[in-house]
């Protein structure tokens, strides 16, 4: 039983890429961090929204989401490289430690935009930098679009498939949560993550402030975040509201875009960046050389660069396309392989 659970843990580490870290869902332990704070908020119309997140740092407001069976600590090696940002790591309902959304509120991304938009009202941000990764991409690029972004970093941004590519991510995910199911609570062999030490801890007062600079934490190993898959949190839901058809149209005009993508991405392929290109003719495209799809884990000085030069004042301010001084590969939408088929 132990060899199956491997092998399936090693097949979707391939796929993922080599740093894979799929995710821990709601009720699982996190790693012991920053305290954990908890906005609850009631957009109109909806019944109460609960997001736990972590703030620390000083400087304009990045809000960071992760992807699906993901929690915040997706960032956790890339936060402490963000020096000039106060950050915001949240937890998407039904993951990490927030509580799944209520029967009453729908699970689709015009929803999702009324309660973040909440969210960021409770928390005192007036158009904060929005950054995403997977799930949590698409949902910074349907941010922007409602004006609630002062400029947008979309990771991998999910939702830019054709059916045969999302079947085929769906059932990586889910060979993935079922090799979860079959690892043994001990003896695997493989360690648990240590604790975060020498974080940047937060005040009574719930808004973390910088003491002592840290060495960025080790990401969790693919075995543990394996283990975690075993919580039902909002896994299955959130898979079954991806089926819908125009998860994203239009453009986003008014801000900057910054859409990366790891060059070995095996989840979502970097093909499917064209698409977003061709939907948001303005956007900056970058690619990760040689990251699979968590290039958080794999590689977060370079995340680090892309969402600096994404949310620095000259690339606001002026647009810029240039690849000059700039982290990762800028490409322009004929440099990714090529699209089939159409969005779906």
């Amino acid at each position: 039983m132990i060899s199956v659970a491997s092998a399936l843990a090693s097949a979707a580490n391939r796929r993922f890429g080599a740093a894979w870290t799929a995710g821990q869902t709601a009720g699982a332990e996190l790693p012991a961090g920053l305290p954990t704070s908890f906005v609850e908020v009631r957009a109109a119309g909806l019944a109460p929204v609960t997001v736990a997140y972590e703030r620390q740092g000083y400087g304009e407001p990045l809000i960071l989401l992760h992807g699906v069976g993901h929690h915040r600590r997706a960032w956790d090696a890339v936060v402490p490289l963000l020096t000039e940002h106060e950050t915001i790591a949240m937890d998407l309902p039904g993951f990490g430690e927030s509580p799944d959304l209520g029967r009453a509120v729908p699970r689709d991304l015009e929803t999702a935009v009324v309660w973040m938009g909440a969210v960021f009202d409770a928390l005192g941000l007036t158009r904060p930098h929005v950054v995403g990764h997977s799930l949590g991409g698409l949902i910074a690029l349907r941010l922007g679009q409602a004006g609630l972004a002062r400029s947008v970093t979309a990771v991998a941004p999910a939702g830019f498939w054709n059916n045969a590519e999302r079947r085929y991510a769906y059932a990586v995910l889910t060979m993935a949560r079922h090799g979860a199911r079959l690892l043994p609570e001990t003896g695997t062999g493989m360690p648990w993550p240590t604790v975060r030490a020498g974080r940047r801890q937060a005040p009574a007062d719930g808004l973390a402030r910088p003491i002592a600079p840290a060495e960025p934490p080790a990401p969790p190993t693919p075995a543990v975040d394996l283990r975690a898959l075993r919580e039902p949190g909002a896994f299955r839901a959130t898979l079954r509201a991806g089926r819908a058809q125009g998860l994203f149209s239009g453009d986003i005009p008014d801000i900057p875009v910054t859409i990366a993508w790891g060059t070995r991405d095996r989840l979502l392929p970097p093909r499917q960046a064209a698409r977003a290109k061709a939907m948001i003719p303005g956007a900056r495209l970058v690619a990760m050389p040689g990251c699979g799809h968590v290039p958080m884990a794999e590689a977060p000085e370079l995340v680090a660069r892309v969402l600096r030069d994404a949310t620095s004042t000259e690339n606001r301010s002026q647009q810029v396309r240039s690849t000059a001084g700039r982290a990762g590969t800028e490409l322009t939408a004929r440099a990714w392989p090529t699209a089939s088929g159409n969005p779906a």
